[in-house]
């Protein structure tokens, strides 16, 4: 579960003020909103890459709001991917289970699992350079759902994506949901991704969250 109580963050002139919503456990939640209205400041605020000036952060009912970010128990996928250069696929998909010092057995087994479901399979000894869009979007999903986090926040995972490939991440995303459980919170300006995929939609607009349940 997410839960974000009276956020206020501050960055120069731009400012979000008692930003408050919440998302059940399992449930997939898209935010929309224009341009420059905060939506990735609050991504970063749950991951811990931004700290708020006022408010709470609650993970599965843990106030994390000053928990380093690697204590979050957050998968995190940026908008642009954030691919290392001169790692493999398999590798990336590793990155975050080396940190955690997981027996190589395990290791290799997750790698080959996550290969799997997102279909990189065939990828695993390729470099990023090369890679189209979706497939980049892909490897950047299995880095950050590799060590099994409860939360996943995605900021524009399909920017990159041809229109072709759109519908195929679609389905991905309601499998990775599914299979994993993971409360994801979704960040998009497009409206057909929110229908496609949200359970919950929210809308960010004038520093305030608006809120649409629909049906699982």
């Amino acid at each position: 579960m997410i839960t974000i109580e009276q956020l206020t963050i501050r960055q120069g002139g731009f400012a979000l003020r008692d930003v408050s919503f919440s998302v059940p456990t399992g449930r997939y939640a898209v935010l929309m909103g224009r341009t420059g209205t905060g939506k990735t400041t609050i991504l970063e605020a749950i991951a811990g890459l931004r700290r708020p000036h006022t408010g709470r952060i609650l993970l599965s009912g843990v106030d994390v709001t000053r928990v380093r970010p690697a204590e979050r128990n957050v998968g995190y996928v940026p908008q642009d991917a954030a691919l290392f250069s001169t790692m493999t696929v398999r590798e990336h998909l590793a990155f975050a289970l080396t940190i955690r010092r997981e027996p190589q057995a395990r290791l290799a087994a997750r790698v080959c699992e996550l290969a799997e479901l997102l279909d990189l399979t065939p990828l695993l000894q390729r470099l990023p350079f090369g890679l189209s869009g979706g497939e980049r979007q892909r490897v950047a999903l299995g880095r950050a759902l590799s060590f099994r986090p409860g939360t996943l926040l995605l900021d524009e995972p399909l920017s990159a994506v041809d229109e072709n490939t759109r519908g195929d991440m679609h389905e991905l995303l309601r499998r990775v949901r599914k299979d994993s459980n993971v409360t994801v919170l979704h960040v998009t300006h497009n409206a057909a991704e929110s229908l496609a995929l949200a359970d919950i939609a929210l809308e960010l607009r004038d520093g305030r969250i608006f809120a649409e349940g629909r049906a699982p």
